[in-house]
């Protein structure tokens, strides 16, 4: 909406454990641990669209309505297959949010000593209704990009 703007957000507690021989990823996130960094304003961060008070609340709403963490503490997934190819991996598993599971794969790239996935979350997938205020003048969309940057050693 026109009030409206991106939010880059961050998820503070998290656990990754990869298999020595690289065949299993099991990644577990703390959705109590989301904070939110800035908006994002035509594409760049935008420092002091939001006061500390209004992300506070942003973050309380994020974990009370859209993911209720007192019902779902975790955010999991678990690999079902790792392919290396390309300079990265392709990566099919099982991602368990918000009190359901879905099959998802993702291109992990290589960039530097990093690994680097990005995917697109639809909410609904996940029986998520997008968050909405002001009498549906304020709608947050459907689709949420979820960037994950880990070492790839």
């Amino acid at each position: 909406s026109a009030v409206a703007h991106d939010l880059e957000l961050v998820v503070r507690s998290f656990e990754v454990d990869l298999a020595e021989d690289r065949s299993r990823l099991v990644a577990t996130f703390d959705p109590r641990s989301i904070e939110v960094v800035e908006p994002i304003v035509d594409g760049r961060r935008a420092p002091g669209t939001l006061s500390d008070r209004d992300k506070e609340k942003i973050r309380a709403t994020i974990v009370s309505e859209v993911i209720p963490v007192k019902k779902h503490p975790e955010i999991r997934f678990e690999s079902i297959e790792l392919v290396e190819r390309d300079g990265g991996w392709d990566v099919r598993g099982k991602l368990s949010l918000a009190g359901r599971t879905r099959e998802i794969a993702f291109f992990a790239r290589r960039e530097g000593e990093h690994a680097v996935a990005d995917v697109m979350l639809h909410q609904p997938d996940w029986g998520i209704k997008p968050y909405s205020a002001m009498l549906g003048t304020l709608k947050i969309k459907p689709d949420v990009r979820v960037v994950v940057r880990l070492p790839a050693a």
